[in-house]
């Protein structure tokens, strides 16, 4: 393998070109050799971004001998398939969240990356940012006691709503799957500790998919997390954990790199000291340099990927939940 490890991305979604493709550009052991779209902009965003190979099938991008890995940024409902057939080409995966749209396609999509020697990371960049660590530290530490509640919340308004893949229920549109994915993975990151029932309810729904969510899941020492996830309503995308002793709030969770990758967390106690900590990391670069890091080594964290197994059980949970309004049990051993 080259020093770099060589990219191929496949589709021309705007994720793509407003996030990965500048990451790309920064990161330190990467760098995107081709792009297949069959779309009449892919030339232009090639020239855009100095990708020298063009190809108008995702299938001749995956027969490249000289690509490494490939990024799949393509509409939820197709992730298990292209998954799938860039492992059987060999590549090594990086897949935007949610990596499906059930545990079980994310298990078929895991072992056939296994099966073929390549390594697999699903997209949620936010983890990658070092603030969340950071307060995983604060936690450890014991400066907030013993954590009683997380509070979740990722909302945004979706102003461009005609012809969006997230209105289409087929593709794996709606709330859930967009935003409420990051929800619960956050509360399984940050507390590292595993929710045994779970309950969500649905606000407004447009003719297809749920546009806002809410959820109450329940832990086995007592800890509740909330999280709400909406489509239809103003920008909140925060966290807040609340301990014995004090609390943190993170009100810049998911989309730091906005701001130049700056992020500020509060921690404040109940003795009434009150402090503020700012953290900054391009969480794109960070995400691109890690998985580009495995890909060198043949190697990276199971944890990860267990991660992306839970939070899809979670999400299955949820969406049994939403159908008949009840509490459902969950096992995630």
């Amino acid at each position: 393998m080259t020093s770099s490890v060589r990219w191929g991305i496949i589709s021309t979604a705007l994720i793509g070109q407003e996030e990965l493709l500048p990451a790309f550009k920064e990161a330190a052991n990467a760098e995107v050799v081709a792009i297949a779209s069959s779309n009449s902009q892919v030339t232009k965003i090639a020239a855009k971004f100095m990708i020298p190979k063009i190809y108008n099938t995702y299938d001749e991008l995956l027969d490249d001998p000289d690509i490494d890995a490939v990024y799949i940024p393509l509409p939820n409902a197709l992730h298990a398939h292209w998954v799938k057939k860039a492992a059987e080409k060999g590549k090594h995966v990086l897949c935007e969240k949610p990596a499906a749209l059930n545990e079980k396609e994310a298990n078929e999509m895991i072992e056939a990356c296994k099966k073929n020697g390549v390594l697999f990371l699903e997209g949620f960049m936010y983890q990658f940012h070092p603030q969340h660590e950071r307060v995983k530290k604060i936690i450890a530490s014991g400066e907030i006691g013993d954590v009683k509640m997380v509070k979740v919340s990722n909302r945004f308004y979706l102003h461009n709503q005609e012809g969006n893949i997230r209105l289409n229920q087929e593709l794996g549109g709606g709330s859930m799957y967009d935003v409420g994915c990051y929800c619960t993975h956050t509360i399984l990151n940050i507390l590292e500790k595993e929710p045994n029932k779970v309950f969500v309810s649905q606000g407004n729904k447009n003719d297809a998919v749920d546009m806002s969510v809410t959820g109450i899941m329940h832990f086995d020492n007592g800890i509740t997390a909330l999280f709400d996830a909406a489509m239809d309503s103003a920008s909140n995308r925060c966290y807040e954990i609340f301990g014995t002793k004090g609390s943190i709030r993170v009100p810049n969770a998911f989309l730091p790199h906005l701001n130049k990758g700056e992020a500020t967390i509060f921690i404040n106690t109940d003795e009434g000291h009150t402090r503020d900590e700012k953290i900054v990391g391009h969480q794109y670069i960070l995400q691109i340099d890690y998985f580009s890091s495995c890909v060198k080594k043949g190697d990276m964290s199971i944890e990860l990927v267990n991660k992306t197994l839970k939070n899809l059980k979670i999400m299955d949970a949820c969406f049994e939940s939403l159908k008949n309004e009840r509490f459902v049990d969950l096992n995630l051993s």
